[in-house]
């Protein structure tokens, strides 16, 4: 069993269009909850590349300008359905989950500068670039689903791979890339703010 190893149904369906937009209104109402401790934020994993099968979940990728200061905020967080998990097993990082059972969002976040980020971001734009990876990646999922039984831990272990071969190479070939030191925010309204000045950011 891996981590939350509770029996929920893992589900893997058809992408959904409404996906994004269901980000946008997140991202939207986090950057609300959060002000000047968010300072980007992104629409990351299975539900962020078009045409991919995934867990109907949407994965959100925040940049906060510092841990302690997310973490003062938990109670605001828990105000529009989250739950607060720690670093949940990735040293670094602040994992939130929301829905309960019926869960409907997952958010990692990592402060400015962590290699993390540019982890997420270049697995992400890997597959939106390679679409026949991207299709390898949804049977794959369909397939392991079939078989783990609804237990999370054998699901991401039957994933785990494949996800670590293609992020590998995403890495490599995006190393050039100034994004993966700076990413810029999936919200548009954040998008302005990180053109300004470090201490103007993410207003």
């Amino acid at each position: 069993m891996g981590l939350n190893s509770c029996m929920r149904t893992i589900s893997v369906v058809d992408y959904d269009s409404a996906w994004p937009a269901l980000f946008d209104a997140e991202s939207k109402l986090l950057h609300r909850t959060l002000g000047h401790a968010a300072h980007a934020i992104h629409h990351i994993g299975s539900t962020a590349v078009p045409g991919l099968a995934a867990k109907p979940i949407i994965d959100i990728l925040l940049e906060v300008t510092a841990l302690d200061a997310l973490d003062a905020l938990n109670q605001r967080m828990e105000s529009i359905g989250y739950s607060a998990k720690g670093e949940f097993g990735i040293p670094g990082r602040r994992y939130f989950q929301k829905g309960g059972d019926d869960r409907t969002h997952h958010l990692h976040a990592f402060a400015r500068g962590d290699f993390n980020l540019a982890r997420h971001l270049a697995f992400r734009d890997y597959l939106r670039g390679h679409p026949e990876v991207a299709r390898e990646y949804g049977e794959l999922k369909r397939a392991v689903a079939k078989t783990c039984e609804n237990d999370i831990g054998r699901y991401c272990d039957g994933k785990d791979a494949f996800v670590k071969n293609i992020e590998s190479i995403a890495i490599r070939e995006n190393a050039p890339n100034p994004t993966l030191q700076t990413p810029v925010s999936d919200t548009p309204a954040a998008n302005a703010t990180l053109a300004q000045p470090p201490g103007k950011a993410g207003q």
